[in-house]
């Protein structure tokens, strides 16, 4: 048994926040350019209009324009394309946000691949993810961006270790192994078609669950004292027929084995925001120049 640390997630980001809020203040006194983040919101999706709603008060909190365009779910695509064509060419926005995911009538990579690179805080555009890829600057997908922020703070340098993540999308997965690789440590992407998925899991000194199955990654897969990143938000119902957050490692089972583990809630989640405001500014900062 090793004694597991909980790697805090809420409190990172509310210091980072704090830290941004200073930032954008003198960045608002330099330039006398207040930094605008739009967020497109398609539908009624519940936990879509949470997020939203969190969004627009932290970009307020922190000091910037909080923009927010909510669209009947029956919104006709190229109406979706036209808002963001317009969002492209007003100066007053700095970050462009459509949340995901969009109804089943729109494509999203049409949208995604019309918002401005320059604009993309979600770091999603092809162009972004293709400078993440051959490592030059890029607006980095928040999730993995502050997945990697949590791993060097309970680490330190990451160099040389072996990390596995499991999940391979274009969202968390994919751009999480390239910040990885960037940190020098040896990355495998392994995902439900895996062989032997608990052996590859059991390699890692660094463990990162992005699979969207809830308790999927079991205690016995985990090496001991590894460090565990659980990105998953799954809900499922409790034994009190309400119910309740869980991530996609059976953290319960985890205890005792991991070395260091982020909580579901209140582990990467509270850092996703953060890291979407951290990229509207650097968007401001290249954009005023």
């Amino acid at each position: 048994m090793v004694e597991t640390r909980l790697i805090d997630g809420k409190a990172f980001a509310e210091t980072m926040r704090a830290r941004l809020k200073d930032e954008v203040a003198a960045f608002v006194n330099e330039t006398g350019v207040t930094p605008g983040l739009a967020v497109v919101l398609v539908g009624e999706d519940p936990a879509s209009a949470v997020y939203v709603r969190n969004k627009g008060k932290q970009t307020l909190e922190a000091g910037m324009a909080s923009i927010e365009h909510k669209l009947p779910a029956d919104t006709a695509q190229d109406d979706v394309l036209a808002l963001v064509r317009a969002l492209n060419a007003d100066d007053a926005v700095h970050g462009i946000l459509v949340q995901l995911p969009l109804p089943a009538h729109i494509d999203a990579q049409a949208v995604l691949a019309t918002i401005d690179p320059a604009k993309d805080v979600d770091g999603f555009h092809v162009v972004n993810a293709g400078r993440l890829a051959v490592g030059l600057d890029a607006l980095v997908p928040c999730t993995p961006l502050g997945c990697v922020m949590l791993l060097r703070d309970t680490l330190g340098s990451l160099a040389g270790l072996e990390a596995v993540v499991v999940g391979r999308s274009n969202i968390v997965g994919k751009p999480l192994a390239q910040l990885l690789l960037r940190e020098d440590c040896t990355v495998t992407i392994a995902h439900s078609r895996t062989r032997d998925l608990p052996g590859v899991c059991r390699r890692a000194d660094i463990l990162i669950g992005a699979v969207g199955r809830p308790e999927m990654i079991r205690g016995d897969w985990i090496k001991p004292g590894a460090t565990v990143i659980d990105v998953g938000i799954n809900r499922v119902a409790g034994a009190d027929g309400k119910g309740r957050l869980v991530g996609d490692v059976a953290f319960a089972e985890a205890q005792g084995i991991a070395g260091a583990i982020t909580p579901v809630p209140g582990g990467v989640g509270p850092m996703t925001i953060a890291c979407l405001l951290a990229n509207t500014l650097t968007a401001a900062r290249r954009q005023v120049g």
